[in-house]
């Protein structure tokens, strides 16, 4: 089965926080869960290097769009790294490869008939003397009244073209902008209406998608798919590939779902090798983003797929809701937010894997707290797996001199355990990654109670057997979890693995051989609890330096 996994762009404006990242680590989970099975697994992303974003931190700091683009994309490669990310590439929007195949995108539409040209009335600001992207005009909802910006609002996630806004401004200069006719041109959506519907109504007879998608895909349809400007007057992006708009640029919202086709283009290149297979109807899809990314993956993208006759349309859309903190909606401009480079400089990744996994946001929001973060990693993390892994092993090297004991394994856990593989395997299909792991944490306290139960220090004095039988099957526990744990938490599973010397991780279950341990460590170290009030304080101070 090949598994095509598209983690969403990040604009590269600005650090990550944990509010991306709670989007995004399904992801990760799911590329490594498809590939212990064995599964053919193409896992691409990037950086989103073009468009308003940057030009408005560029304009801010007085220096070139590359030079945003080129610090940020560096610093994402580097905290997807630390935090684990196995993407089998991580590109950028900037790659000339990527600028080539939107391009021929673009003009497959065009030579289909469904990309037209149209006059039209658009912001332009006399004092800056230039038309303005989407985002560099603010105004007022029509939908919700909320502030927003000219392309989509965050409130309410209407998408929206900024004429729709009322009060509108100049994210430049704060000037109210006048309306000039201009030419521009639109993608036919609306061409499209009925075949969206039909995918969409499959999509939820089947339970592919998450209900947010559903809905939110639902309400538009319902509303009836708009016509969508496909060039903008941009300052950095895709240009044109027409005779005389070479000067206008793709809009981002074709420009950036394509990566995911550019980015399986270069891959194949780089390697050598076709992507045919991950863009056929045979192709079981994941796209992975929050909630305010859910019409340009469950309509837009869809319909762009379908107008260049490609049939392999997105099968699961997971969408996250949102991550608040400290019970406040995370803020970038307001500096409400805990940054990813930050947090991985002092706390274990697999700490924020687990966390970010078990209080996903996957239904409703939900918040991260510096409390809630750190008493999670001292009693579940630390308290009850790795306490089980390091009683066990730290038992077998004193008693048994760190050889494991090879004796048969309880067969009532050995079912279990077998029967947990395919449990787990199904939730994480389905894109249940909070249940597939509180699943496996279930499995992990009972084993704490087995090993409570069976009480090895009392056995060992009176029945060696007994003894051997109930730390065999402990450590039978220990590898079987670290497996089932590696899509979750790699990082300790990497450190288990090579402990109990296991050749490599799949999804079935495997049994420990015989060997010497080596000197055992705590797998997890205990955080202070005082670190909770001193990291809220430095979370209220950087706020306020804003």
């Amino acid at each position: 089965m090949s598994i095509f996994i598209g983690g969403a762009w990040p604009y590269a404006n600005g650090s990550l926080h944990l509010g991306h990242i709670a989007a995004l680590l399904p992801g990760d989970i799911l590329a490594r869960y498809f590939r212990l099975k064995g599964e053919n697994v193409l896992y691409v992303s990037g950086s989103d290097c073009n468009g308003t974003p940057i030009s408005i931190r560029a304009n801010s700091e007085g220096i070139s769009t590359k030079e945003v683009a080129d610090r940020y994309h560096a610093e994402f490669v580097d905290s997807f790294k630390g935090l684990g990310f196995s993407y089998d590439l991580y590109t950028r929007t900037d790659n000339p490869n990527h600028h080539k195949v939107v391009q021929q995108i673009f003009l497959e539409l065009l030579q289909n008939g469904y990309i037209y040209k149209k006059e039209i009335e658009q912001a332009y600001c006399e004092y800056d003397q230039q038309f303005l992207p989407d985002r560099f005009v603010e105004g007022n909802c029509p939908n919700c009244g909320n502030r927003s910006r000219g392309d989509q609002c965050d409130a309410c996630s209407t998408i929206l073209d900024p004429l729709d806004l009322t009060n509108r401004m100049c994210r430049l200069c704060g000037n109210e902008p006048s309306l000039r006719k201009t030419e521009h041109f639109y993608f036919s959506l609306s061409t499209f209406q009925k075949q969206v519907e039909a995918y969409v109504t499959h999509a939820k007879i089947n339970t592919l998608w998450r209900d947010n998608a559903i809905q939110l895909s639902q309400r538009y349809l319902k509303e009836g798919l708009q016509d969508r400007s496909a060039s903008r007057d941009l300052p950095n992006g895709v240009s044109i590939p027409v005779k005389g708009y070479e000067e206008k640029k793709v809009y981002v919202w074709i420009e950036a779902v394509s990566g995911y086709y550019s980015a399986s283009k270069q891959w194949a290149y780089e390697h050598n090798l076709s992507d045919e297979e991950f863009w056929s109807d045979q192709t079981t899809s994941y796209y992975v983003h929050g909630k305010d990314n859910i019409p340009f993956h469950t309509l837009i993208w869809p319909a762009i797929l379908m107008g260049i006759g490609n049939k392999s349309l997105p099968t699961h859309i997971i969408s996250n809701e949102y991550l608040t903190l400290e019970k406040r909606k995370l803020s970038t401009s307001h500096n409400w937010a805990v940054w990813l480079p930050y947090v991985l400089d002092k706390y274990h990744p697999d700490s924020l894997r687990y966390f970010l996994t078990m209080n996903a946001p996957e239904n409703r929001d939900t918040d991260f707290s510096w409390r809630e973060f750190i008493y999670s990693h001292n009693s579940e993390l630390l308290g009850a797996y790795g306490n089980f892994i390091n009683r066990t092993l730290k038992f077998i090297e004193k008693s048994f001199e760190g050889n494991l004991p090879e004796y048969e394994v309880n067969k009532e856990i050995k079912y279990t355990t077998e029967k947990l593989y395919s449990e787990v395997g199904r939730l994480i299909e389905e894109g249940h990654f909070k249940l597939s792991l509180e699943t496996i944490f279930g499995y992990v306290r009972s084993a704490n109670k087995y090993f409570d139960e069976q009480k090895p220090w009392i056995q060992i004095k009176g029945d060696l057997a007994a003894c051997g039988e109930t730390l065999s099957t402990c450590v039978y526990i220990i590898g079987n979890a670290s497996q089932l744990l590696s899509p979750f938490l790699p990082f300790s599973s990497e450190e288990i693995r090579k402990i109990l010397r296991i050749k490599e991780f799949t999804w079935t279950p495997i049994t420990i051989s015989k060997s010497q341990l080596p000197k055992i460590e705590p797998l997890f170290d205990r955080i202070d609890t005082k670190s909770i009030q001193d990291e809220y304080d430095y979370l209220v101070d950087q706020s306020k330096l804003i």
